[in-house]
């Protein structure tokens, strides 16, 4: 990823005058801790929310060294995972005119940066499966045969998926997301359940 020069603070310090803050507060480790489990969650590692949270709450560029002491990671382990920030685009590496040394900033647009990570990953996963089940239908109705129901249920589920797609590409567009076509198409699969046990 294309790096910068970092421009915060005292442009005439020197590179020492850039340096970690010291070891975690307890406050500061709680924070980090809960923002990695969040992370870990949704599928990420949870070491790169531990990396993501460490940078934007010391709100300076750390080294890789730095991120190493702080977390008690090993290089080639903190190395891969500002690797994968970096390709999503919630850290950046920067420098200092007079540092010989990369360091890591956080983004600190929070909606930026959720809505970048959901294009990349959910935006494209919920695509393929709203791709494949488009082809399960087409592939159901082309057999013949297929129960009625089962073809409806089939319709469903795609129906779902797409308003899903759409939900998270408008979320892209705006940072506002709309689920009532995913919830509309639930209560009408509920409705039709209700119906048949009557």
């Amino acid at each position: 990823m294309k790096g910068y020069l970092w421009t915060g603070g005292d442009s005439s310090a020197g590179p020492e005058a850039v340096t970690a803050q010291g070891p975690l507060a307890p406050w500061e480790a709680m924070a980090i801790e809960a923002v990695g489990n969040v992370i870990e969650f949704w599928g990420f590692k949870r070491n790169q929310g531990r990396v993501w949270a460490l940078l934007y709450l010391r709100g300076e560029p750390l080294t890789a060294g730095e991120i190493e002491r702080e977390l008690d990671l090993s290089k080639g382990g903190v190395s891969m995972l500002l690797r994968d920030l970096e390709r999503w685009g919630v850290v950046q590496r920067v420098r200092h005119p007079q540092d010989t040394l990369w360091r890591y900033a956080a983004e600190t647009d929070l909606v930026h940066m959720v809505t970048h990570v959901i294009e990349e990953r959910e935006a494209g996963f919920v695509s393929r499966i709203r791709a494949d089940l488009s082809e399960a239908r087409r592939l159901a109705q082309s057999v013949g045969g297929v129960d009625t129901e089962r073809l409806q249920r089939l319709e469903k589920m795609a129906t779902l998926a797409e308003h899903v797609e759409k939900a998270i590409r408008l979320f892209i567009k705006t940072a506002r997301l709309d689920v009532g076509g995913v919830l509309g198409a639930f209560r009408d699969e509920a409705s039709a359940v209700r119906k048949k046990l009557r």
